[in-house]
């Protein structure tokens, strides 16, 4: 997990990049949880979750958004913290110019980042979000919704509760050509203390139904 510094609209960013073995392997960009509540790239479901994509054969990043870290910049209310996604998803486009596919991820307040993201770059073709904040944040931006994806939550999330993530996923799932999987961790927080395993077999298992030609990279990352 080479340590990587890239250029960001507000100053440098820092991040870890795996390189896949794979030949053209796809790419997958995961985001964090928000910076002014200790979310970092370090935080174990962003780490676990980046590790799932990276033992599946992705070229993966994670980064800190800006002001957390050792990236430069200051905390922007969200706007900021997309222009840094989008300029993450740059590098790492630059470093795979031949990939097979393009993934983006994000947890809690990077869920909400991924999703503008994916509305914003149509090279995206899908997506994981891992308890999205759908009673905090307005995701009516996803109009249509233009890729299928994952959502996953925890049946005990009493920070954003699973009703309003359940009729997020409804409604995506109304839609026509795309195909949204919602998955519920039984006991899990928002945090998914003590059910990480869980969440990431949820990934791991996502990732199989949609890459099955894809070999692993390596059991050691």
């Amino acid at each position: 997990m080479p340590e990587v510094i890239f250029n960001g609209p507000d100053g440098r960013l820092e991040g870890r990049y795996h390189h896949s073995r794979v030949e053209n392997a796809p790419i997958a960009l995961i985001l964090h949880p928000h910076p002014q509540q200790g979310g970092t790239m370090n935080n174990r479901v962003v780490f676990e979750v980046y590790q799932t994509f990276a033992r599946r054969g992705f070229s993966t990043l994670r980064f800190n958004f800006r002001g957390v870290g050792r990236s430069q910049g200051e905390y922007d209310e969200g706007m900021g913290e997309l222009s840094d996604a989008a300029a993450a998803l740059d590098w790492l486009q630059t470093a795979n110019a031949d990939a097979s596919q393009c993934w983006v991820g994000g947890f809690s307040f990077g869920a909400w980042i991924c999703m503008q993201l994916l509305m914003r770059r149509p090279e995206i073709d899908s997506f994981v979000a891992l308890a999205p904040p759908a009673n905090k944040y307005d995701f009516t931006f996803l109009a249509p919704c233009p890729a299928s994806g994952l959502f996953v939550h925890g049946a005990d999330d009493t920070m954003v509760p699973e009703e309003s993530v359940e009729t997020l996923a409804k409604k995506l799932q109304s839609q026509k050509r795309i195909t949204i999987d919602y998955k519920i961790v039984d006991g899990a927080n928002h945090f998914f203390h003590d059910r990480v395993d869980e969440l990431t077999t949820h990934v791991d298992a996502y990732l199989e139904t949609q890459i099955p030609a894809i070999e692993a990279a390596s059991t050691t990352i």
